[in-house]
């Protein structure tokens, strides 16, 4: 029953964004970009790959904020992971992010970047989910395609961006707070972003989509979030 509301919720708050979207052009994934290690291991998937709800699928959108190109930013609020592009432009992608009492925000840096990482929760991971403590790279690992690690000050926040096995939930509240992609977003993302990439995680409330957001209708802001 509570996937089922969470699938509702996805779809209603999927529904409403669509009715704000301006300027949004759709992105196809490029399986050609895929290594051949992704393409054989995405072949062996055991979980079910459900489509992502519309207003989630990645798309290149205006983008209204300040942060230099190359830069990332993650809107919690509004379940969007933006990379931003040269000319007012972003590529953006929907994620799943951690229930609010899980939820992190701040700036970072991409500290270290793996293809088909392996899963070692943490101690409150392993104690409130009762998972192993250790879980092997591999399709249907909860980690997924790749993992950016978060660091800030010099060390491991214990935040990453990765991917999933879960494609369901992607609109949704429900991690352990990081943040998930789908894997063949994840794949696409991680092609783009390099080591020292600035990654702004807006605080909770403070959501700064460009279509629903009053900031947007102000003409823009920098977020001053730290960490």
């Amino acid at each position: 029953m509570s996937s089922l509301k969470v699938t509702l919720g996805i779809l209603a708050a999927g529904f409403m964004l669509s009715g704000c979207m301006q300027s949004t052009h759709f992105e196809a994934t490029n399986t050609q970009s895929f290594k051949p290690k992704d393409k054989e291991l995405l072949a062996k998937i055991r979980y079910e790959n459900t489509p992502v709800a519309e207003p989630f699928r990645r798309a290149i959108v205006d983008y209204h904020r300040k942060e230099l190109p190359g830069s990332i930013v993650v809107d919690s609020d509004n379940h969007y992971l933006y990379y931003v592009m040269d000319g007012g432009k972003a590529i953006r992608y929907g994620i799943t992010v951690g229930e609010e009492a899980m939820a992190w925000s701040g700036i970072a840096k991409v500290g270290s970047m793996t293809e088909w990482p392996a899963w070692h929760p943490t101690p409150g991971e392993i104690s409130r989910l009762g998972v192993p403590t250790f879980v092997a790279p591999g399709p249907d690992n909860p980690m997924g395609s790749r993992a950016l690690y978060l660091y800030s000050g010099g060390k491991d926040t214990l935040f990453r961006i990765h991917g999933t096995n879960q494609p369901e939930y992607i609109g949704a509240s429900i991690s352990s707070g990081c943040i998930r992609l789908t894997n063949e977003d994840a794949i696409d993302l991680y092609g783009r972003v390099k080591l020292g990439t600035i990654v702004v995680v807006l605080e909770p409330k403070h959501g700064d989509s460009p279509y629903n957001s009053r900031l947007a209708l102000q003409g823009g802001g920098n977020s001053n979030s730290q960490y």
